[in-house]
């Protein structure tokens, strides 16, 4: 299985950016696709989850702002960040896993397998 997470890049405050992830090595319509990230010195967190269904779910930190799609002919899952701020600033994973219930989508231990992150960094 493998998670290739790609897009990110240096942009301005208020900029967007698209990010990423080719999934491979595994049968995508089953799996629950999402987006962590992390910034220096803080912990892992969710940023939006693709589950197997049509249902998006996303941080109240970045509601109305990103949006995350899957595109199952291309087994690809992408996060398109709006008005970015500085605190956005981060690492962004993608990671997937078979089977979670909506409570346990943000809890990064309930994934199976990750991408190598690609850095996402906004200037004030």
């Amino acid at each position: 299985v493998q998670l290739q997470a790609s897009g990110g890049g240096l942009v301005q405050a208020g900029g967007s950016l698209r990010l990423s992830c080719a999934v491979a090595g595994l049968t995508f319509s089953n799996f629950n696709v999402a987006w962590f990230r992390q910034a220096p010195g803080k912990e892992r967190e969710f940023v939006a989850a693709a589950r197997r269904s049509v249902n998006k779910h996303y941080a109240d930190s970045v509601k109305g702002r990103f949006t995350i799609s899957r595109d199952s002919s291309r087994n690809t899952v992408n996060l398109q960040m709006e008005g970015l701020k500085p605190e956005d600033t981060a690492v962004y994973y993608c990671a997937a896993s078979p089977g979670l219930i909506l409570s346990s989508l943000p809890d990064p231990q309930r994934y199976n397998y990750w991408g190598q992150g690609t850095l996402v960094t906004v200037s004030s």
